[in-house]
């Protein structure tokens, strides 16, 4: 397709690569072949209408972010316009003796008509449009990307683990998470970026300011010189020429310096920013009526111009009157909208009034209520509808849904979740405030309501919603009150994932399976094992934290054993024997060796005639012995804890269940595998021995 016009013609320049290096050889153009007034009218027009582009660019960008380019715009057009001033200098340096059309008709007007045609008043404006630019905007705007690229350098850590902390959650998707990091890395970037670019924009006002003086002195030489002028009309000629010329770049440099300030001094929000001032400034109708009042009251004193002042006075009455009213019919409507419904008529007892109770649940204090309604910008449904498809994805069945309710009997501020109707974790957040939780290590400290972590116990604070970067920026993990009930209600399924699967889960996962693999699944349920038998097996290996995804491997095993034994404990070693590669990749990764914790010999050989002695009461293990393995388990999983390494206890396949269940309550990181289940290619290095003595301290292999 050929282009048509201009606009083609320059999409297909950038396209292709050609858009930068064309844009420097016309910069570099301008400075070397000398240009026509003509076209020096044409130059300096467009770099004002670019100036006034990026300007409203600016302006309606609802984050910084969405005019990324912009330091690199300034950039660009701060060579145009230096670019510009030395075109325009040689043309008034060579025909300035010719009169003050010499360099244009653009520059003619700024000298002529803007200032009047005194250079007196053009060079006072010109200073005072310099002092404006350099001194209050290039300034401010300079210190305030300074701060800013420090404060988003350095709170990039915390972010970065507040993403992780979301993602582990199951709050966001990894592609969320991958473009959160990119929008972290690009916010860094950009701040750089525009620390550097204000250094440009200073530089441009300092030139500006060089510029002129040289044109000035030049050009009394140039006229007087070598062109016979006097040194009235010289002044006349050179110095409009030379105000004209630098109004035509100043007004422009200003206003990308408001630009510049502009983007710096913003937040992002869902608004461009004439929408945020205006939603802001005029929010509440008290700050425009006690404004009416001040200046109509200014307007009754004799002497002041006071129908200018009364008659503004009058129309902000007015804008807070229609304020207040409009606040008033939005309440209104609002309260007409929560009206309770009637009442049903009178009815007999039904089932229906029986509720069964809710698989999961999730009790919140009134206070909480607004977490759970979107209406009111509640993000608490959205975050449990993620976890719950991040668990259902890696445990292998769908996790039932999560009945919310209010419940008058907590705390305002509390929450409770239930499984089965039993009440399994409770905590209390604060929904106006986020928890920053000490990860282990800090550089600083925060004045804030101390808290604990509900998850993992870890030291935390409730910090302002102001103070998130200064917490990020000190080490702090900031996760608001949604994200902290939703991570809560992650390790809690995690845990229970088990008590989640029953008999309708587990038909569900066969009628899957059906679907592929009919044949296995007639010969398996009923024929050779009951419906009963099989959620046993699966609601076993979830109690050990081993998910079911690969249903196919666990259907075959079953039904390759379930003939030798129906009993579930054997039929789950030998399905977790199946899956041992899968269980030992979840645990340690792909790594060739695996770092784990071994029973001393006396001891597992004590342990297994205790289980060939107990009863159908329980396992007759001394208490003694009890406690002293308890302690050199938590001793041992700690050792591993702090060198970053999965804690795994390897033992017999006659005591691994045994072992496992008194894992679960002294060690709860603790993996207890088989050595039946180890694949071939798997490495062993034994780093602990525990029951080594009888203390039960751990003996480091």
């Amino acid at each position: 397709m050929q282009p048509t016009n201009i606009m083609d013609v320059l999409r297909h320049l950038i396209r292709n690569g050609l858009g930068a290096p064309l844009l420097l050889l016309i910069m570099l153009c301008m400075m070397v072949i000398p240009l026509p007034p003509t076209m020096l009218d044409v130059l300096f027009t467009f770099n004002i209408s670019l100036a006034l582009l990026v300007l409203l660019a600016a302006v309606y960008a609802e984050r910084p972010l969405d005019f990324a380019a912009f330091p690199t715009v300034i950039l660009l057009a701060t060579l145009l316009r230096l670019a510009l001033n030395v075109a325009s200098t040689r043309v008034v340096l060579l025909n300035g003796h010719t009169g003050t059309d010499a360099a244009g008709r653009v520059i003619e007007a700024f000298g002529e008509f803007v200032v009047g045609g005194n250079y007196a008043v053009g060079f006072v404006v010109f200073v005072i449009l310099i002092i404006i630019n350099f001194v209050v905007v290039t300034k401010g705007a300079g210190r305030i990307s300074e701060v800013s690229a420090r404060f988003t350098l350095d709170a990039m850590p915390g972010k970065q683990m507040a993403i992780d902390a979301d993602l582990n959650a199951g709050i966001i998707s990894q592609d969320e998470a991958r473009d959160r990091r990119t929008e972290v890395a690009q916010e860094a970037d950009f701040y750089g970026a525009m620390d550097g670019a204000s250094k440009f924009v200073r530089g441009d006002a300092i030139a500006g300011i060089l510029i002129l003086m040289i044109n000035i002195i030049g050009g009394l030489a140039v006229g007087t010189m070598q062109h016979g002028l006097s040194f009235s009309a010289a002044m006349h000629n050179y110095a409009l020429l030379t105000i004209g010329d630098g109004l035509v770049a100043q007004i422009p440099s200003l206003v990308l310096s408001s630009s510049a300030a502009m983007m710096v001094t913003r937040v992002s929000s869902s608004q461009d920013m004439g929408q945020q001032i205006l939603a802001q400034l005029f929010q509440k109708p008290r700050g425009l009526a006690v404004t009416a009042g001040v200046i109509g009251a200014i307007g009754l004193v004799p002497g002041m111009p006071n129908l200018a002042f009364l008659a503004l006075a009058g129309v902000a009455a007015a804008g807070a009157w229609h304020l207040a009213r409009r606040q008033q019919l939005t309440e209104e409507a609002a309260q007409a909208d929560q009206a309770p419904a009637p009442e049903p008529a009178t009815r007999d007892l039904s089932w229906d009034d029986v509720s069964p109770v809710d698989a999961l649940g999730l009790e919140i204090g009134y206070r909480l209520i607004p977490m759970v309604d979107k209406s009111q910008g509640g993000q608490l449904m959205g975050r449990i509808k993620g976890v719950r498809k991040k668990l259902s994805q890696e445990l292998g069945f769908l996790i039932p849904p999560v009945h919310i309710r209010d419940n008058l009997d907590l705390a305002p501020n509390n929450y409770r979740i239930t499984v089965m109707g039993v009440a399994v974790g409770q905590a209390e957040v604060l929904p106006e405030r986020e928890m920053a939780i000490n990860p282990g290590q800090v550089f600083g400290h925060l004045e804030a309501q101390p808290a604990r972590d509900p998850v993992f116990g870890l030291e935390a604070l409730w910090i302002e919603p102001d103070q998130r970067d200064q917490a990020q920026t000190y080490g702090y993990t900031v996760v608001d009150a949604s994200t902290v009930i939703a991570t809560h209600l992650n390790q809690v399924l995690q845990d229970q994932a088990h008590e989640l699967l029953g008999y309708e889960e587990a038909q569900q996962l066969l009628d899957r399976l059906a679907e592929t693999a009919p044949k296995l699944v007639e010969d398996l349920v009923p024929k050779t094992l009951p419906l009963g038998t099989l959620v046993k097996v699966l609601q076993n290996l979830l109690e050990e934290r081993v998910p079911i995804r690969d249903v196919r491997t666990i259907a075959e095993t079953l039904a390759e054993n379930a003939l030798k034994s129906q009993e579930p404990g054997a039929l789950t070693a030998a399905v977790r024997e199946a899956l041992g590669r899968f269980i030992i990749q979840n645990i340690s990764g792909l790594d060739d060796e695996m770092e784990v914790i071994a029973v001393n010999p006396n001891l597992e050989q004590l342990l297994q005639q205790s289980l060939e002695s107990a009863t159908e009461g329980g396992i007759g293990l001394e208490p003694g012995l009890a406690q002293s393995l308890q302690g050199s388990l938590v001793q041992a999983v700690q050792r591993q804890e702090a060198t970053g390494k999965p804690a795994i206890l390897l033992v017999a396949q006659a005591i691994r269940p045994m072992l496992a269940k008194f894992a679960r309550h002294v060690a709860p990181a603790l993996r207890v595998l088989a050595y039946s289940e180890l694949p071939d290619d798997r490495q062993v290095k034994i780093v602990a021995v525990v029951g080594g003595g009888e203390s039960g301290a751990v003996a480091q292999a």
